[in-house]
């Protein structure tokens, strides 16, 4: 039997590589990284120990899903930080909540969430576990 350890990363296909790289560095404090694989330059954001790979939308890396289209995906991403300084970090930063804060469930228990959209209209949920 094949057990699953972690998740190391995902791919997001966008309609626009810099401005999907701005918004996630400057909101999310991601790094905006480019690496090579199989002769090709390619983005990607990394945090912590985990990365997005990004696909700019009609030209794919091979393999890729079978129907990539940008605004499809629906991500949540932990913070260590108070949900006050959260809200307060989107507000500075002219990110529209889209609901929030409110309880959820993650993957080991009770989160805060709050909820807002990428450039591409990916649902982004920014939430935090109780201390």
């Amino acid at each position: 039997m094949m057990k699953v350890i972690r998740l190391d990363h995902l791919v997001l296909t966008v309609a626009d590589l810099d401005v999907t790289c701005d918004f996630y560095c400057r909101v999310l404090g991601m790094e905006d990284v480019r690496f090579s694989s199989g002769g090709l330059t390619r983005r990607a954001l990394t945090f912590g120990e985990q990365k997005i790979n990004l696909h700019q939308v009609g030209a794919e890396f091979e393999p890729k899903a079978a129907d990539p289209k940008p605004g499809s995906a629906d991500l949540c991403l932990i913070v260590e930080e108070p949900m006050e300084q959260v809200i307060a970090h989107l507000k500075d930063k002219g990110v529209a909540m889209e609901e929030g804060p409110v309880a959820r469930t993650g993957a080991t228990g009770p989160i805060l969430s709050v909820y807002f959209r990428d450039p591409d209209a990916n649902l982004i949920e920014v939430s935090r576990y109780p201390d």
